[in-house]
C-alpha cells in the first residue's frame, strides 16, 4: 500500500497536547518494531477490530493534529486518534497541593493519558517485561514481533505488526524461547491470548472493573493489570504495585526517603487517588529517580529454564 491509498484526517486537541510525551508509553525501548519516530512525526503499527494498519500523527501549523493511515484498520485509527492522544483525558480535579506535582504540572501541561485500546498487544509486551531488565525485554519484543508479526501497512519500511491472539494461542510454548522467554513467560503469553476475547472488553467497562479483569487472567496479576490499562485503557489512576524500581521513586519524589515500599508509596499517593498514574508519569517525565544502591537485576538464561 502506498501513499495514495492513504486516509487523511485532522483534529483538534481541546486541550494543550505534547504528542511526543503523551504516546511515549508505547514505545517499547528504542528499536520497537512498532513503533517509529520520524521527523518529528510518530508511526505506530498495530491490529484493529478492522484489521491491521499504521498511522503517522504530527502536529499541523494551525496547532492540530494530523492523522495519515494505511490498511484495512486505517478508518478505525482515524476515528479513534483523538482517544488514543488522550482526547478523553480529564484534568479538571486534579489540583496537586504537593509543590513539585504543581510544578511539573505547570511545566507539562501537554502531558495526557493515552488510550490504544489494544489490550492484548499491551498484554503481550507485559508479560514479556515480567520480572526481566528493560533491555532484555525490549529484545525479546523485538524478537517476537518480527518473528512472529506482519510488516506494517504502508510506506514506511521496517514497521512491524504484532502477531494477533490466534496466533499467539496455537504457538507452542518451545517456540517463544528463541525470543529470549522462558516457559512461564510463554504460556502466559498463550493463555492471554486465549483470553483475549474477554481482554478485549474491558475497553467498555469501568476502569476498577477492568483492572479486575485483567488481574483475573492466570500470570498477569496487579502490576500486570496496571501496566495494560495505563496504556490501552488509558487509566489515570493505574498503579504498578510490585514493580522493582517504582515505590523507591515516589518515596523519593514526595518525600525525600531514598527507600519505600508498595505500601508507603501508596500512602503517599493516596491523596491524588483518580489520578495516581498521571503523577507517576510527570515523575516519569521529568526523570526524577531514587538514589541506586546495589546491584541491578541479574539478567537470565531462559535456555536453562
Amino acid at each position: 500500500m502506498n501513499d495514495r491509498a492513504a486516509l487523511v484526517h485532522v483534529f483538534h486537541p481541546r486541550l494543550p497536547l505534547d504528542l511526543t510525551t503523551t504516546l511515549q508509553p508505547l514505545r517499547r525501548g528504542w528499536g520497537d518494531p512498532c513503533s517509529r519516530v520520524v521527523d518529528g512525526a510518530i508511526w505506530r503499527a498495530t491490529r484493529t477490530p478492522a484489521g491491521p494498519g499504521t498511522e503517522r500523527l504530527r502536529r499541523t501549523v494551525e496547532g492540530g493534529v494530523e492523522v495519515t493511515a494505511w490498511g484495512p484498520g486505517a478508518g478505525w485509527l482515524a476515528e479513534h486518534a483523538p482517544a488514543l492522544v488522550g482526547g478523553g483525558d480529564d484534568t479538571s480535579d486534579f489540583r496537586p497541593a504537593h509543590p513539585l506535582l504543581r510544578d511539573l504540572q505547570i511545566r507539562h501541561p501537554g502531558l495526557r493519558m493515552c488510550r490504544t485500546e489494544a489490550v492484548f498487544e499491551a498484554a503481550m509486551a507485559t508479560i514479556i517485561e515480567q520480572k526481566v531488565p528493560g533491555a532484555a525485554a525490549w529484545r525479546s519484543w523485538r524478537a517476537l514481533v518480527r518473528g512472529l508479526g506482519d510488516p506494517g501497512p504502508g510506506p514506511l519500511p521496517g514497521l512491524f505488526v504484532p502477531p494477533g491472539p490466534e496466533l499467539v494461542a496455537r504457538t507452542p510454548y518451545f517456540a517463544f524461547h528463541p525470543f529470549g522467554l522462558e516457559r512461564r513467560r510463554a504460556e502466559t503469553l498463550r493463555r492471554a491470548a486465549a483470553a483475549a476475547p474477554r481482554l478485549v472488553e474491558t475497553t467498555d467497562m469501568p476502569l476498577d472493573a477492568a483492572r479486575g479483569r485483567l488481574d483475573a487472567v492466570p500470570g498477569l496479576g496487579p502490576w500486570s493489570a496496571a501496566e495494560i490499562a495505563l496504556v490501552a485503557l488509558g487509566d489515570p489512576d493505574a498503579v504498578s504495585v510490585g514493580d522493582y524500581h517504582l515505590a523507591h521513586q515516589v518515596s523519593w519524589a514526595l518525600a525525600g526517603e531514598p527507600r519505600g515500599s508498595d505500601e508507603r508509596m501508596l500512602e503517599l499517593l493516596e491523596p491524588y487517588r483518580g489520578h495516581r498514574a498521571r503523577v507517576l508519569r510527570l515523575l516519569f517525565v521529568a526523570g526524577i529517580e531514587a538514589p541506586r544502591y546495589g546491584p541491578r537485576l541479574p539478567l537470565r538464561d531462559v535456555a536453562r529454564m
